[in-house]
């Protein structure tokens, strides 16, 4: 058995992380650090705009901060999930 204590090293291009992905046991790397990774697929035809009180919109913008992704992608999540449920 062998421990996870190697850290994944800096790559600095697509194609090295491919090459590293390809060659590596990810076994021996400690991954605890890592975080899912949503990627948007489906194109963007549409455009809302809307007015919101002020403090909403710095309380929704300081959440996204937090989250660390932009505060429109995070309205997006919000109303995705919402709509989710319903189905």
């Amino acid at each position: 058995m062998s421990s996870k204590n190697r850290s994944i090293p800096s790559l600095h291009s697509d194609e090295a992380a491919e090459d590293f992905i390809a060659t590596a046991d990810l076994t021996q790397y400690d991954l605890s650090a890592f975080k899912p990774m949503r990627f948007e697929i489906e194109p963007k035809a549409a455009a809302l705009n809307m007015r919101l009180p002020a403090s909403l919109l710095n309380a929704v913008k300081a959440r996204a901060k937090a989250k660390g992704i932009p505060y429109t992608r995070y309205v997006r999540m919000l109303l995705e999930t919402d709509v989710a449920q319903m189905r």
